[in-house]
């Protein structure tokens, strides 16, 4: 991913956060000579070794699958808020960008049985379901609905290289750098307002 320094993100434990929060991504990969992609939730997890990992399932109908036994180089994308941001809101005259959050991981992914793509089917469910009023559990479904489960594939990446861009308005100056805050408020818009939430934090 092209990252001009100014705009890199280094920091291990914001990047974590941020794939923890962000775990909605893109898995690519070639298969048969195409590049390939699915949109799954991929999350951020600790495996035996205690060496971060990525880990998630696609269906077995997903013919991306079968590219993973011929390469298994992937690339997963997180994006975050991102927003417009218009030159009119500098003193000055210059051209209209866009701000925003983004990783890419690099690794290499195998297939993992059964009954781990299981525990990572349970792990998912209940984190999205912390805060359900009725929160489904994977232990309580019934044996016939558990055989759904029986049609994916759970997946592990071993991670080769993160790079994480945080583009947030970091060359202007600070009038420049409140008033796009300010602006980005106007909006109403919640991409907009998430990017001057993360440029709030950004610089006081």
């Amino acid at each position: 991913m092209y990252t001009p320094n100014l705009y890199k993100n280094e920091n291990p434990e914001e990047i974590r956060a941020f794939l923890k929060e962000n775990s909605f991504g893109i898995l690519i990969n070639q298969t048969n000579g195409k590049l390939c992609a699915t949109h799954i939730p991929i999350e951020l997890e600790v495996n035996a070794d205690g060496k971060e990992i990525l880990q998630g399932h696609i269906s077995k109908l997903n013919p991306q699958a079968e590219g993973f036994k011929e390469n298994d180089e992937i690339l997963a994308v997180f994006t975050g808020p991102h927003s417009y941001i218009s030159s009119s809101w500098y003193d000055h005259e210059n051209v209209p960008t866009w701000n925003y959050i983004a990783v890419h991981v690099y690794g290499r992914i195998k297939i993992v049985d059964y009954e781990t793509s299981v525990e990572q089917l349970k792990k998912l469910v209940d984190k999205y379901e912390a805060n359900s009023k009725n929160p489904v559990r994977v232990e309580d479904l019934s044996e016939k609905t558990m055989r759904e489960a029986r049609g994916i594939f759970g997946f592990e990446i071993e991670i080769d290289e993160i790079q994480a861009t945080k583009k947030l308005s970091q060359n202007r100056d600070d009038h420049n750098y409140k008033n796009i805050i300010s602006e980005l408020e106007k909006t109403e818009n919640p991409q907009s307002i998430a990017v001057a939430k993360e440029m709030s934090k950004c610089r006081k």
